[in-house]
């Protein structure tokens, strides 16, 4: 069992605005959780939020692309708690493109596999779509 999912949103500001609200760490702290990031490659980051059940409440993660500012991907793993080994292993990657006045932004979180990956993607698809939707625009 495997599920991908793409998410597009049109924002009316230029590619490099709202590239700087993914990649500046005092942004994505804001609109998406506590984080180390550096738009870095091979960077190797965290964010952070409160744990939750069969969550730590860190996201691991490490820069896999870069090309400013249109592209950025990184991957996104979480354990069920410390030292246990990843149970969602996933890539986030980030399109932007022009856009007439503004920037089209396009997610796909990719890697979801077996039954329990299956319905994290079903969690985390609905928390990516409110955050674009609401905190990432207003970051911008």
């Amino acid at each position: 069992m495997k599920r991908d999912f793409r998410i597009e949103r049109r924002y009316p500001h230029p590619p490099e605005r709202v590239w700087r609200a993914l990649t500046d760490r005092d942004a994505l702290s804001k609109w998406l959780m506590e984080t180390d990031f550096e738009p870095v490659l091979g960077h190797k980051f965290q964010f952070r939020d409160k744990p939750r059940p069969g969550w730590d409440g860190i996201t691991h993660g490490e820069v896999i692309e870069l090309d400013p500012p249109r592209r950025l991907a990184y991957t996104w793993r979480g354990r069920p708690g410390p030292d246990q080994p990843f149970n969602i292993d996933t890539v986030v990657r980030w399109t932007l493109e022009p856009d007439g006045a503004g920037t089209k932004l396009v997610l796909e979180h990719t890697g979801f596999t077996g039954f329990r990956g299956v319905l994290v993607s079903f969690i985390l698809s609905t928390g990516w779509k409110k955050l674009m939707r609401t905190k990432l625009a207003d970051a911008m």
